[in-house]
């Protein structure tokens, strides 16, 4: 389901509307044969509020996304729209929203892993991209990968693995996010041609 594009941001969240979206699901970003569809772990009670994948403020996914390449501009949670135009999708690996992914069971990364298969099947994506490793090393049981290319295919889309852009992750800087990014979009590009 596509959200309409604008170029007003929803307004402000308060404090209510974030504890009343505490378990809440928002939709897919989705189209068929997208080059990328971008998976992240589970929508945050921010994007549940607003119903808006990667919304929070200080969320870092937008940013690495524009300078990683795979944007021509920098894009705002409020213009998703311009990510199917850009043939990327976004969806997540447990629907439901939470505070932290920590609050996510080992059972239900794995259940998110099975959906994510359906998914993959029915809209054909050339590559998922994982945007957390610690969830895709338990729904995936790949308790060593690391961040990027991985040996297994899903549903035939090459998977990849980003790191988590939430504000929460002091383990990469902004060139760090971008670097990963780019290489996703450097090997999306040679499946291409």
């Amino acid at each position: 389901m596509a959200r309409e594009r604008t170029d007003a941001p929803p307004p402000r969240s308060t404090r209510l509307q974030l504890l009343a979206a505490d378990g809440r699901s928002i939709p897919d970003l989705i189209a068929p044969d997208l080059d990328i569809l971008f998976c992240g772990i589970n929508p945050g009670l921010y994007s549940g509020a607003t119903n808006l994948h990667f919304a929070r403020p200080g969320n870092r996914f937008w940013r690495a996304l524009h300078e990683g390449g795979l944007t021509p501009t920098l894009l705002q949670p409020w213009q998703q729209q311009a990510m199917l135009d850009a043939r990327l999708g976004i969806t997540n690996l447990v629907m439901r929203t939470t505070a932290t992914a920590a609050q996510l069971s080992d059972d239900e990364l794995r259940r998110g892993r099975a959906a994510l298969e359906r998914k993959v099947a029915r809209y054909r994506p050339r590559a998922v991209a994982i945007v957390g490793i610690g969830a895709y090393r338990v729904g995936f049981a790949r308790p060593r990968a690391v961040v990027g290319l991985q040996p297994d295919p899903i549903r035939g889309a090459i998977a990849w693995v980003l790191p988590n852009p939430s504000g929460l992750n002091a383990n990469y800087q902004p060139r760090d996010f971008a670097a990963a990014f780019a290489a996703l979009r450097r090997a999306i590009r040679d499946v291409r041609t």
